[in-house]
């Protein structure tokens, strides 16, 4: 399995390529205009050093195969102890179990912070991202109707949440 470590701002490059993939590609993201690594520094910066909102990688031979984040949810206060997850692994390296690991990883490193529950957007259908929430302690809490149009399409997305503190992360 790779090395699980936080990112650091020499991985950028990596990130970005693999997010690109998906907003070209996929509606996993309702991106629709790939960005540049510069671009997303202040997305990174939001996720550097510790606290609620993480960032971690994958890596392997000094590849980044993915990556793992917890952001904020909503901008209200009351929000705070909220975070949404998110997991990108890189188009060529899925199904090896890396999204699952970078999960665990993910929800033991915010073990210690302020975080009650940790809410996930799918864009449906995404059979191995269901999946992967599923085996991540996630349960499925609604879904909005078409709500993101990509590729001359209108889209559903799932909700799935979990508490933070679930003490099986992963099956």
């Amino acid at each position: 399995m790779p090395a699980v470590r936080p990112a650091i701002p020499a991985d950028l490059a990596a990130l970005t390529a693999i997010y690109n993939y998906y907003v070209l590609h996929t509606s996993i993201t309702f991106d629709v205009t790939p960005f540049e690594p510069e671009q997303r520094r202040p997305w990174f910066d939001e996720h550097a050093g510790g606290g609620r909102h993480r960032l971690l990688i994958a890596e392997e031979r000094d590849e980044v195969l993915g990556y793992a984040t917890t952001s904020r949810w909503r901008p209200k206060p009351a929000y705070e102890t909220t975070v949404e997850s998110s997991v990108y692994v890189r188009h060529d390296a899925t199904g090896r179990g890396i999204g699952r690991q970078l999960y665990t990883a993910l929800f033991a490193a915010i073990g210690g912070e302020d975080v009650h529950t940790i809410v996930a957007g799918v864009a449906l259908p995404n059979e191995a991202s269901i999946a992967l929430h599923e085996r991540c302690g996630f349960e499925k809490v609604g879904v909005f109707r078409e709500v993101g149009r990509k590729f001359d399409r209108l889209w559903d997305v799932a909700w799935w949440q979990r508490p933070a503190h679930l003490r099986r992360t992963a099956a």
